[in-house]
């Protein structure tokens, strides 16, 4: 089966994903669509060492998440019935062209650096974590996989499952204190 083919077949559940996530079916399609691309057009990527829905998903996560932060930035303009968009837009600036209420994200630039700083920290702990762990930690934390469906895809027990997800937590959590916490003390 060709990898176009195998796409082909999870365009519904990720789009079905997407969808719960974005609560827009055109920009959950784009985001599908964006997915499918990137893995089409650097199909070397894929390495076999996931199944092919794991991949895309992730993928599709991270189109998501870029969807999500550009909402995020924008402010959404709704002119009320007796104004022009115009109107409305010059509504948000007093006389000398500043906010009228600036967007909270503005007032607190240090606080947004902090914490993209800390995922950076988690995400360089979680490359850390041996390949397995660090596997299992992403399909439960990140993917929001169930325990079930994480025993079936890997072939291990559930206490097994519930055993690498305890250590990865706690060297994840040592990483972090060591890495984040006390660096920030």
């Amino acid at each position: 089966m060709s990898i176009e083919s195998e796409l082909a077949a999870l365009h519904q559940p990720l789009l079905r994903f997407a969808k719960l996530q974005l609560r827009n079916d055109s920009i959950a399609e784009d985001v599908v669509s964006e997915t499918f691309l990137a893995i089409l057009e650097k199909p070397d990527n894929f390495e076999g060492r996931s199944s092919l829905r794991t991949y895309a998903t992730g993928i599709l996560k991270f189109k998501i998440i870029d969807v999500l932060r550009a909402r995020g930035r924008e402010v959404h303009i709704e002119p009320m019935d007796d104004q022009s968009m115009d109107e409305a837009i010059e509504a948000l600036f007093i006389s000398d062209g500043h906010w009228q209420e600036p967007p909270a994200a503005w007032q607190h630039p240090e606080r947004a650096l902090e914490q993209t700083q800390f995922f950076d920290t988690l995400q360089a702990c979680v490359d850390r974590l041996p390949p397995k762990l660090g596997r299992i930690f992403m399909m439960r934390e990140w993917l929001e996989r169930e325990v079930d469906d994480i025993c079936v895809e890997l072939d291990i027990t559930s206490n097994n499952c519930g055993v690498m997800l305890y250590r990865a937590r706690m060297q994840l959590r040592e990483c972090l204190d060591t890495c984040w916490f006390q660096a920030k003390a």
